[in-house]
């Protein structure tokens, strides 16, 4: 019988299987300050995107879609079909169409305008219907939220147009994403992707922090498309469960059911490494004071001088087996909304912080000019290599 995995839902399991050490906690203390990185020359950040672009054009699907419940592996992630597998088919290709989207106008090439096209078609088609796999596997609050993000450039690119009926088609499919994280959001506010307690129809699931923001981050995108309704007391829940999650460092929990194990090892700086971006992100959106210039920087900062905890886990097979705990689908998510959290700072001071980000991802590019961090299915290529691309996009300097 081929095992399954149910995957970071529920860390506290995979801890009995943890290699030795690999729940230790690491230092938390300062790190000696890191020298100022090279400039990365701005035509290979271009380069390699346009490697990156010509991956994605590769490897869209006739139906205009991303990744396959294919190429599948011994021990794979807990999926139930055929629900689980259409919101992954369904978030990766948001993200693939939102990073086309985003494109500089002169990185656009022949054969991006018949992609998006596909694309933007079937998440128009798709996205209403996605649900979740079953009781317990709730995957599409991911889909939902890059769903929502993805028709916020879709709507944008419509209005550039002049095109009205295809504006408010876009909307109307944006307000079911929205009322669907309304229904599938946690008993206890914010936002979980399994419920192992009750399996409920309103979740009784744990709320995770990077989840939770991330859905937070889409509501501030869809806020700015006229007549479009998010309920500030939903909003309100979500921000409220990260705050909950936040420690003094604005290190994260993992998710709210290991707040009795703060310093275990997926709970402290190093393991929450890849999701205090997003975090931190979500509430400064949200008008958090306490989300400064000085601790985005400190964060970015982190990022590049313990980069070694997130990469000591990219492409290992198994979720959080790496030392903190640390699962490989966080490097390229934790990267992406690391070069989000750089927008919000004054542009004099992003080059060096857009240095070090580019750099990384630059030496991490595959032969095939995909980036991916974690074998699953057939779903890491396209979204490893959309995360890179809107990453490096955030990388060039200004007007360059």
């Amino acid at each position: 019988m081929r095992r399954t995995h149910r995957v970071a839902g529920r860390g506290w399991i995979l801890g009995l299987l943890m290699t030795c050490g690999a729940g230790l906690a690491a230092p938390d203390g300062p790190l000696p300050t890191s020298p100022a990185p090279a400039a990365v020359n701005p035509s290979d950040i271009r380069s390699a995107m346009d490697r990156g672009v010509a991956f994605l054009l590769g490897s869209q699907h006739r139906d205009g879609s991303w990744g396959a419940a294919t190429r599948t592996k011994g021990l794979n992630i807990y999926a139930p079909v055929p629900g689980a597998h259409h919101a992954f088919r369904t978030a990766v290709t948001a993200l693939c169409v939102s990073a086309l989207l985003e494109l500089p106008q002169e990185q656009i090439r022949p054969g991006v305008a018949p992609a998006l096209e596909l694309g933007e078609a079937f998440l128009l088609e798709e996205l209403p219907k996605v649900r979740r796999g079953s009781a317990d596997a709730i995957y599409n609050v991911w889909t939902h939220a890059y769903g929502l993000q993805a028709l916020v450039k879709m709507h944008a690119e419509a209005a550039q147009k002049g095109d009205t009926e295809r504006q408010r088609e876009i909307r109307r499919v944006a307000q079911t994403q929205i009322d669907l994280l309304g229904r599938y959001e946690s008993v206890n506010g914010g936002w979980g992707y399994y419920d192992f307690e009750v399996g409920s129809k309103r979740p009784a699931s744990s709320a995770i922090s990077f989840t939770t923001a991330t859905v937070l981050i889409a509501f501030h995108e869809v806020e700015t498309l006229p007549g479009i309704d998010v309920s500030d007391a939903m909003v309100k829940r979500a921000i409220d469960s990260i705050n909950r999650q936040k420690k003094p460092d604005h290190s994260y929990l993992y998710g709210e059911y290991l707040k009795w194990q703060p310093v275990r090892g997926i709970n402290t700086a190093g393991g929450s490494l890849g999701r205090s971006q997003a975090c931190n992100l979500a509430l400064r959106l949200w008008g958090d004071p306490g989300i400064t210039d000085d601790l985005v920087v400190e964060w970015l900062h982190r990022l590049r001088d313990r980069n070694g905890w997130l990469d000591m886990g990219r492409k290992r097979p198994v979720p959080h087996e790496s030392w903190m705990q640390v699962a490989a689908y966080f490097y390229y998510y934790g990267h992406y909304y690391a070069s989000q959290c750089l927008q919000l700072l004054p542009v004099e001071q992003r080059p060096p912080l857009q240095s070090d980000l580019a750099a990384i991802l630059l030496a991490r590019q595959e032969k095939d000019g995909s980036w991916w961090d974690f074998p699953f299915y057939d779903y890491h290529q396209p979204y490893g290599t959309a995360f890179a691309l809107m990453t490096l996009q955030r990388c060039l300097p200004a007007g360059k």
